[in-house]
């Protein structure tokens, strides 16, 4: 069973910055993608970024160039580097794996970390 855990969320102010994690354990085949979602309250869960593990990455536009998502692929790590936030980041922040199986492809989640951007 694949499980995933994020940390690094929290309070900062706006034009700060933050660094979420999310490690994943269990067994996981070496063709996926990982990525980070957000849901805001009251609002849909969007898609933030995602990076393949050949290193393909996507973001969104309201992201791009403040937010840089890497991987540790020795580690199924994901991280996701956050700058000059402002207080429409406010979320929960959610990390995504979905997996190739012989079968198709499988998706897990984590549980969700809260960032807040408040003055």
């Amino acid at each position: 069973q694949v499980q995933l855990v994020e940390s690094g969320g929290g309070s900062v102010q706006p034009g700060g910055s933050l660094r979420l994690s999310c490690v994943a354990s269990g067994s996981i085949s070496s063709d996926y993608v990982m990525g980070w979602y957000r849901q805001a309250p009251g609002k849909q869960r969007e898609l933030v970024a995602t990076i393949s593990n050949t290193g393909i990455v996507n973001y969104v536009d309201p992201v791009k160039d403040r937010f840089t998502i890497s991987r540790d692929h020795a580690k199924n790590t994901v991280n996701l580097s956050m700058n000059s936030l402002t207080p429409e980041d406010t979320a929960v922040y959610y990390c995504k794996l979905v997996v190739v199986t012989v079968g198709g492809t499988r998706a897990y989640w984590g549980q969700g970390t809260q960032v807040t951007v408040s003055s």
